[in-house]
């Protein structure tokens, strides 16, 4: 693992498991992808996901010793308190946040399954709108200067008696649309490693702001079906449809839906039932 501090092409990536009882042979699963805006509301989210549980948590915008979320580790808070296991990875070094120690943002996905092993995708195609200049103060929070880039967090899960891995991706915002294409080819690619018919779930904020039925279909045409079908949902508080579960392989997405009853984040989480295909 590499300074994370640094961040020069592979993210901080911290893996923890809890004693959990839950067996790898259960044949269904209750999944969130959520984009939680740093966590700084970090008891409201808490609260309601103790009281709209779920078995596999996709989180992004997860902060790290940042001072906007009261120099919280996020990501072990809420494996913590809502009792999983985690992996999380740090896509940026958040410069303008730093008191003390060095402070990030990235995605964290919590299991009560076990995990059996995760890593960080760090995309080869990537912005250079959040980079450091000389001519921008860092460490004004508006300025939102960064070191580091877009990741997807990689873990492998085993569900219903088969490896089953999940991309939990950040997809980057500056960008009418190429970048976010070019950084879902670069999961894709990365899926092939794995033998044909692994069950794979693909999620996140995908930024999918301005085209977001291009998106839809480009995973279609992989073969990824998402949680609300051909629906293309309002995820956030604006009115766009950024936030995505994808399913592909024995598996499929019932029941999918997006919460705009959960409050904590200017994201509403979407939910969806897991269950194998025979």
């Amino acid at each position: 693992m590499r300074n994370p501090s640094a961040l020069d092409g592979v993210g901080l990536l911290v893996l923890l498991s809890v004693s959990l009882a839950m067996a790898s042979s259960v044949p269904s699963l209750r999944i969130v992808s959520w984009n939680i805006d740093h966590g700084s509301q970090l008891d409201t989210i808490c609260s309601e996901l103790q009281k709209n549980p779920a078995d596999l948590f996709l989180f992004q915008e997860v902060d790290q010793n940042a001072a906007r979320s009261g120099q919280q580790d996020v990501a072990a808070e809420l494996a913590k308190r809502l009792g999983m296991h985690f992996a999380y990875a740090a896509e940026f070094e958040e410069l303008s946040q730093e008191s003390g120690r060095p402070a990030f943002i990235g995605q964290a996905t919590l299991s009560r399954l076990p995990i059996l092993k995760s890593r960080v995708l760090h995309f080869q195609t990537q912005s250079g709108f959040w980079k450091p200049r000389a001519w921008l103060p860092s460490s004004l929070p508006l300025m939102q200067r960064r070191l580091g880039g877009r990741v997807a967090l990689v873990t492998e899960l085993e569900f219903a008696g088969h490896r089953m891995v999940v991309y939990n991706a950040h997809l980057e915002s500056r960008s009418t649309g190429p970048i976010q294409a070019a950084q879902i080819d670069e999961m894709l690619a990365d899926l092939k490693q794995y033998p044909a018919g692994t069950p794979a779930i693909l999620g996140g904020d995908l930024n999918t702001k301005y085209f977001p039925s291009i998106f839809l279909h480009k995973l279609e045409h992989a073969g990824f079906h998402s949680s609300t079908g051909e629906r293309i949902e309002r995820t956030h508080t604006i009115a766009m449809a950024l936030d995505w579960l994808f399913a592909r392989g024995p598996i499929r997405l019932d029941s999918g839906a997006v919460r705009r009853d959960i409050k904590g984040s200017d994201h509403y989480p979407v939910y969806a039932h897991l269950v194998t295909v025979h």
